[in-house]
């Protein structure tokens, strides 16, 4: 079928693109021809320090939208030439975990990872699940949110949030904001905190009522008790860095009866200490939620395809696949929200 360009990840900040042969599909499969992947902070984490489920060197990336090159002979409902949004993943819908309405924790979840690549292959069991014609109305660039966005889709529904509830979010990196959006979407009154001032104007862009810079000197803990009412504390508070000490914070920063999402991805080994009195006699309730179901992934794409999500604040700065190490760095780096990989340059 022909060869294609591939980037590979080789081993800590040792990233390559390489040619290989374009994927041969089965009959329940599809070939995706590429046309916009987006960067996340999963991937930079990956780039910078590796991933204890990877063993390098490993096909990277997984936020991608593109054009139906080829279909097995029994694929329904998708035909060569169709634009489509999709996922990196699917469950089986059979283990105990499915069964019990626990998709998200599936036993047997199928990843389908190398989105940085010329073409794609996409398993039977996303194409079934989690793949979606795009009108002609949504980009691609639109559409390759997909996958972050049913994240956040799906941390939210997980929270009892209500119409005039204060939201605190940690964190305004590409998923935190796409909290911030939705919970303003909610009627919610949202408060973000990060590092970052340029992300934090992005926040209040997309609906934060609130922003707060982080420093080492302040206990933000504190100061965002004194942006809520009578200083009791927030409704809901979501963790969206994946930093031990962010979640701690956290802890401290919800009202009495009040709940914590820990939504942010830790590194190995990581503990956090929490006040044991303050759960027991303030009634706290601290949930984590990893990844997202087929349910939510829905959700998201019409979320999407309606525009109440776009691609405008979301992505910035496009780059060849050549160089896609660039893109990651300037990633890295907190000054674009993310920047994609256009095949067409």
């Amino acid at each position: 079928m022909g060869v294609m360009r591939r980037a590979v990840l080789y081993g800590e900040k040792d990233l390559r693109i390489e040619e290989c042969p374009i994927p041969e599909i089965g009959d329940d499969e599809v070939l995706v021809q590429n046309m916009v992947s987006t960067t996340c902070g999963t991937d930079v984490k990956i780039y910078k320090r590796g991933y204890p489920l990877l063993k390098p060197p490993h096909p990277f990336g997984h936020e991608f939208s593109g054009i139906i090159a080829a279909t097995g002979k029994s694929v329904k409902g998708f035909r060569e030439g169709d634009r489509v949004a999709v996922h990196n993943s699917a469950p089986c819908n059979s283990c105990w975990y499915c069964k019990n309405n626990l998709q998200s924790m599936c036993s047997d979840m199928l990843f389908n990872r190398g989105a940085y690549a010329e073409y794609v292959k996409v398993p039977g069991r996303i194409v079934r699940q989690n793949m979606f014609r795009m009108p002609d109305s949504m980009s691609h660039r639109t559409a390759a949110l997909m996958e972050p966005l049913s994240c956040a889709v799906y941390g939210l529904s997980n929270c009892p949030v209500s119409t005039g509830d204060t939201v605190v979010i940690n964190g305004a990196g590409p998923i935190g904001l796409m909290f911030v959006k939705l919970s303003a979407m909610v009627g919610a009154r949202v408060i973000v905190t990060d590092l970052s001032e340029s992300r934090l104007a992005t926040a209040r862009m997309l609906g934060a009522s609130v922003t707060v810079k982080v420093s080492e000197s302040q206990d933000i803990a504190l100061e965002v008790r004194r942006l809520t009412e009578d200083e009791r504390g927030s409704d809901i508070v979501i963790e969206a860095t994946g930093l031990v000490k962010v979640w701690e914070d956290s802890m401290r920063m919800v009202r009495k009866g009040g709940f914590v999402l820990f939504f942010g991805g830790t590194s190995t080994g990581s503990f956090f200490k929490g006040d044991a009195n303050l759960m027991h006699y303030s009634q706290v309730t601290l949930k984590g939620v990893f990844h997202t179901t087929p349910l939510h992934v829905m959700k998201a794409f019409n979320l999407l395809k309606d525009g109440s999500v776009g691609s405008e604040i979301f992505v910035q700065d496009s780059y060849a696949l050549t160089d896609l190490e660039k893109a990651i760095l300037s990633h890295s780096e907190q000054k674009v929200v993310k920047n994609c990989i256009d095949y067409t340059l």
